[in-house]
């Protein structure tokens, strides 16, 4: 299964959007710091995931919370 997750960082508030088959696992990367573009915002906490059965399915739906009309969902939810 893979899951479309996203991120708020408790520093500035700002939101990530990633897609991974294992959401704790990846929580944990981010906030040990080993991405790259999280790095600065630590500490983020999980505000939103959903699952799906393929890849293309949650990279679809990654690409969507990754456009307007998806940030005006996430705005709406978080």
């Amino acid at each position: 299964m893979y899951f479309v997750y996203v991120l708020q960082s408790l520093k500035d508030g700002r939101l990530y959007k990633g897609m991974a088959e294992d959401v704790e696992e990846r929580l944990i990367q981010h906030n040990r710091g080993e991405n790259r573009s999280t790095k600065g915002f630590l500490p983020w906490k999980l505000v939103y995931s959903k699952g799906f059965t393929s890849r293309l399915e949650a990279r679809e739906y990654e690409k969507y919370l990754k456009s307007g009309v998806g940030r005006e969902f996430l705005r709406r939810i978080v």
